[in-house]
């Protein structure tokens, strides 16, 4: 198995619904939502990609760190590298519906574990899209994150309920789901949640609850005060609001507000190990990555997902050696270049 196989098999399943394009980077599909675009004219899809590209990181060759220790910690559990799936879901409309809602969380749950980390799954119009992910999870002893999309109260309890059935690691809700285009066109109703509302959410389980969608300082500090037990910082994938700058502009000043009271994670433009690395050199606990990992379940199943994932593993030990770091600890944000070029 080879990424170019996984790439023109993924390119025919996609039905023109992605084009699996050289560089995913959200121009060539701009606006196509529902589809693999961003939202309106594409830019907070493409900003995303395009601050990570500004970044650029420091060489480092005259050191020790020649075998690079890329594991971590999160929610007691030890992850072989620091990415995780990201939440997924709507085959039939965004992805041409080559393979179904159970298949595609099947492959992405027991690739991840294949690739020593573990996934989200998602939520979605069909409450069939949850009940998918949350059956996925079971199946592998509850080794995966079910994320809710942000519902009426009493539906998400439900929800909850199901995550805590099947022994989940965590469950977590993207409140940026809050004005999605394709729930409303489906009769399921989102929409913002209150500081309150979040805290009777996340008070109503035991298991550790993740906050997704935070994009600034002041509602990081309103997550962490509601209880959560950690946040990701993103935009959605640039599908719900254009104009959103893209994640890695605003990591370090979330960092800096809430970092030490929670744990922070980051989803956006991820296409590469140097890309871990600089998410992580911004204050990251570990990134999500989405598209991609799309692109390797319907281009190669289970075995694609995990093929994607180690790919990104050995790239990232490569940074890892290329910068001087030993294990992922000592990732700092000295890997930085802050010069002008």
């Amino acid at each position: 198995m080879d990424w170019k196989t996984i790439e023109n098999e993924a390119k025919i399943k996609f039905k023109g619904y992605c084009r699996v394009c050289r560089e995913c980077n959200g121009k060539v599909c701009a606006g196509e939502v529902p589809g693999m675009g961003g939202a309106g004219s594409g830019s907070s899809f493409v900003d995303n990609v395009e601050a990570l590209k500004e970044i650029k990181v420091n060489l480092r060759v005259i050191h020790g760190a020649k075998e690079p220790d890329t594991s971590i910690e999160f929610l007691g559990q030890r992850l072989e590298l620091p990415v995780i799936a990201a939440p997924m879901t709507g085959i039939s409309y965004n992805m041409g519906g080559a393979v179904s809602e159970e298949e595609f969380a099947n492959s992405i749950v027991e690739g991840s574990i294949a690739a020593g980390t573990i996934a989200m799954t998602g939520d979605g119009a069909d409450p069939a899209m949850y009940d998918s992910g949350v059956s996925a999870i079971r199946k592998c002893g509850g080794k995966g994150i079910p994320i809710i999309k942000p519902r009426e109260q009493k539906e998400v309890f439900k929800y909850i309920s199901k995550a805590e059935e099947a022994k989940a690691l965590a469950v977590g809700m993207d409140v940026d789901g809050a004005g999605l285009i394709t729930m409303a066109l489906k009769g399921q109703p989102v929409g913002p949640k209150t500081p309150e509302e979040l805290g009777e959410i996340i008070s109503s389980t035991r298991l550790p609850f993740i906050v997704k969608g935070i994009m600034t300082p002041d509602e990081a500090v309103k997550a962490v005060r509601a209880g959560a037990s950690a946040i990701v910082v993103s935009n959605h994938g640039g599908r719900i609001l254009d104009s959103m700058p893209g994640a890695a502009r605003v990591l370090p000043g979330i960092v800096s507000a809430v970092g030490d009271e929670t744990e922070v994670l980051v989803d956006g433009g991820v296409r590469s190990g140097i890309d871990v690395l600089k998410y992580i050199a911004l204050g990251a606990k570990a990134v999500l990555v989405g598209r991609p990992l799309a692109v390797a379940m319907l281009g190669g199943g289970t075995q694609g997902v995990s093929f994607y994932l180690k790919k990104l593993k050995n790239e990232l030990i490569q940074a890892m050696i290329l910068t001087g770091c030993a294990s992922i600890k000592e990732i700092s944000p000295e890997v930085i270049f802050r010069g002008k070029i």
